[in-house]
């Protein structure tokens, strides 16, 4: 039985962490530490504008010498947001991301947003679906 992305978001829980697109870096990073996340959906009250990940961190204001505490969210978000349905498999979602090279993907059901999973969280849902088949497969052949 293939795992949906329904099914990650049934495991991890479909809370959703955001920061409104005129807060500061500074303080969307605060909110990313608190939450323990590497992204944050940016949001214009129900509409996702953008995602800010710890990558748009390291690369718009590190590497081009602005501060943290007075760059906006806005200035450095990714504003072109990927997502998944929650019907997808994880294995869509995991090319998905390979081939976009991103690490987040907002879950959108029916037009509304209703989570975000991360690689991590595909890659571990992957991880025990495999070990499920081996120990059915092994279980098997040993009882044969």
């Amino acid at each position: 039985m293939t795992k949906s992305i329904r099914d990650v978001l049934k495991n991890k829980g479909a809370s959703i962490v955001s920061v409104s697109a005129d807060e500061t870096v500074y303080k969307a990073l605060e909110l990313m530490a608190k939450e323990d996340v590497g992204a944050l959906l940016v949001m214009n009250e129900a509409n996702v504008v953008g995602i800010m990940s710890e990558r748009d961190y390291a690369r718009k204001v590190i590497l081009e010498g602005r501060s943290s505490l007075k760059t906006s969210v806005e200035k450095i978000m990714t504003n072109k947001v990927l997502y998944i349905s929650p019907d997808k498999s994880v294995e869509e979602g995991l090319a998905l991301m390979s081939d976009k090279r991103c690490r987040h993907l907002p879950v959108f059901e029916d037009g509304a947003l209703i989570g975000m999973v991360s690689i991590g969280d595909l890659v571990q849902a992957n991880v025990a679906e495999k070990e499920f088949m081996i120990s059915q497969l092994e279980n098997y052949i040993f009882s044969g």
